[in-house]
């Protein structure tokens, strides 16, 4: 539930191991790198600590130099802040940190909006050296009326740019609310905000920081040793309880009874909210260590998911899905644990059910129609099929319980529609799939990749790759839902024949199978109105139980798609979060491309 920790550096003259092990034995699980007001460690050093440090257990962040700030307008000084916030990034993805702190800066005389596009300005210049690092620039709760960095700045940062996380300094929402921080129901009111403004992915676990502080009508003033102040740590474990968040707590006292009187008072506040374990066995075999483990209830129809706030049936946990070894019950369990990730993703669409009843390597069908026996809690997309001449019923999923519905059902496969149901003739990205003949091999489909990333670069489109979950790629090029499917269609058709004609050994739009051997087929048909594709984050029904992975464009030459399956991605995960939210921002549309390409706009 909550991970403490302090933040300063290590005494000169201590061997690091002595210094962690020391954390450890002390009771301390994380530590807070302080580069504020200079860098004393190189590269080398930081990636010495951070692999000590990860032997041990021990999360790692670092807090980035005060004077690297983002409100700067002067360029020269500009240059330098965002010179010194790359370079706090890069130190941390040695050390394996998940995230650097940072302040948004002070207000001055210049109107919030102006200061704003200020930020995104120098957001927009790191975007392009910091993205693919896996570190999260943490912006960081202000405590002063002077300062940029109230929640709801952050919360709009966050939601353009997705290496943008929240770090809540407490003592500043504190200080900055006029000691607004008294009672639990006033620290949950915040959680809530965080819960309903920012993708689950970018605060689990929640950064935080914590320290007494004192406060006059501007805000925060100086820290205090801790017990000298109003602010307290009980009640804000109280609000983690309840609120099932998991957090990191770093203390930024500046003294070392301070850290040790708030770790004791977590430790009683833990003992004392810690519930009972949820009756029941885990759903999982055991053979994965899976970030969330459901629990079921045996029961005369099987069993009960318990735990969590929907009700639902599970049967045949303990089924082999997998030629490893894997069962149902890790499917179950390997959804609800993607679901902060793959939940964004599948929002407001219609689910074509891909159904594996006895596992991978058995019988399956696609079922398109909701069979009646859906739990009454899960939301419908009723559409239109001129096909049937009558209304679908679909599907959707818009929490964990649905995911584990799904998987329950032999929903190996997550199939979602392109378009969302409140824009369901206009898709909201284009998808090129690379999908590897017989005879071709991997190096080929990276290939092809790399030459359609350089012609959408021409077109000034973006484009984010990720495992087909199997010997493809697929590449998601996101957009306004302004175009209808036939539209972008005519699009990823006309730019995959002048990639076919640019390298035809290589790429194929033949769809004539055996006249594909040895090449790539790039499957324009995708994008059309019913057409589903393997969602991000979804499950493959092949041996390994292999994932559809987001990459980076960096690491796809060497990469093994295969090494990325349910038990593996992970670690990958909490380093670089979702690395496809780009796509659910769209911002771009096909007209200029389609002019550059000969297509008639529209």
């Amino acid at each position: 539930m909550i991970t403490f920790g302090y933040s300063g550096l290590p005494p000169p003259a201590m061997p690091d191991e002595e210094f962690l092990d020391g954390l450890l034995e002390q009771g301390y699980q994380a530590f807070e790198l302080v580069f504020t007001r200079s860098f004393p460690w190189n590269e080398r050093r930081c990636s010495s600590f951070g692999k000590k440090a990860a032997e041990r257990g021990i999360p790692l962040s670092i807090h980035a130099p005060y004077f690297a700030v983002l409100t700067v307008t002067d360029e020269d000084r500009a240059r330098r802040c965002r010179g010194a916030i790359e370079h706090t990034m890069k130190l941390a993805a040695e050390t394996a940190a998940r995230v650097v702190v940072a302040h948004l800066g002070g207000r001055r005389k210049e109107e919030p909006g102006f200061l704003m596009d200020t930020i995104r300005r120098h957001l927009d210049h790191l975007a392009t050296k910091v993205s693919d690092l896996g570190v999260g620039l943490g912006l960081e709760t202000t405590g002063r009326a002077s300062q940029m960095g109230s929640l709801g700045d952050i919360a709009l940062l966050g939601a353009e740019y997705p290496f943008v996380r929240p770090v809540i300094d407490w003592a500043h929402v504190h200080a900055i609310s006029g000691g607004g921080l008294r009672s639990v129901e006033a620290f949950e009111a915040v959680l809530v905000f965080l819960r309903e403004n920012f993708a689950g992915w970018k605060i689990d676990p929640l950064h935080t920081q914590f320290s007494d502080v004192l406060y006059d009508e501007t805000g925060e003033i100086r820290h205090l040793p801790y017990g000298r102040g109003d602010l307290r740590v009980t009640p804000l474990v109280e609000a983690v309880h309840r609120a099932g968040f998991r957090m990191t707590v770093i203390s930024e006292s500046r003294d070392e009874p301070s850290h040790r009187r708030i770790r004791t008072e977590i430790e009683g506040a833990l003992a004392s909210v810690t519930k009972p374990e949820t009756p029941g066995r885990p759903a999982a075999s055991g053979r994965v260590s899976f970030p969330t483990v459901p629990k079921a209830s045996e029961t005369k129809e099987g069993y009960a998911l318990a735990g969590y706030d929907y009700p639902l049936r599970l049967s045949n946990l303990d089924k082999q899905f997998f030629p490893d070894g894997y069962t149902k019950g890790d499917l179950i369990s390997y959804y609800a644990s993607a679901a902060p990730v793959l939940l964004p993703h599948l929002e407001d669409r219609a689910i074509v059910m891909a159904r594996f009843p006895d596992g991978a390597e058995a019988a399956s069908f696609y079922e398109k129609q909701a069979p009646g026996h859906q739990p009454a809690w899960m939301p419908l997309v009723p559409i239109d099929s001129a096909h049937r001449g009558a209304v679908i019923e679909y599907v959707t999923a818009d929490r964990p319980e649905s995911l584990m519905w799904l998987a329950n059902m032999g929903c190996i496969e997550i199939h979602p529609w392109l378009s969302r149901a409140r824009s369901l003739h206009t898709p909201d990205f284009a998808v090129f799939d690379l999908d590897p003949a017989v005879g071709s091999s991997w190096d080929q489909v990276v290939a092809v990749a790399g030459l359609l990333r350089e012609a959408l670069s021409h077109l000034r489109l973006r484009g984010y790759p990720k495992t087909s979950g199997s010997r493809g790629i697929h590449v998601h090029v996101p957009l306004d839902p302004v175009h209808d499917y036939a539209r972008v269609r005519m699009f990823v058709q006309r730019l995959g024949h002048l990639l076919a004609a640019a390298n035809p050994e290589n790429v194929t739009m033949d769809r004539h199978i055996p006249n594909r051997a040895g090449k790539v087929y790039i499957d324009s048909g995708q994008n059309r109105a019913g057409a589903t594709i393997a969602a991000a984050y979804s499950v493959r029904p092949r041996p390994g139980a292999p994932v559809s992975t987001p990459l980076r464009w960096d690491e796809l030459g060497s990469i093994d798609p295969a090494s990325l399956t349910i038990a593996t991605i992970w670690d990958r995960i909490a380093r670089y979060g979702d690395l496809f939210a780009p796509v659910l921002l769209g911002g771009q549309r096909l007209d200029r491309a389609e002019e550059s390409l000969g297509l008639e706009s529209g």
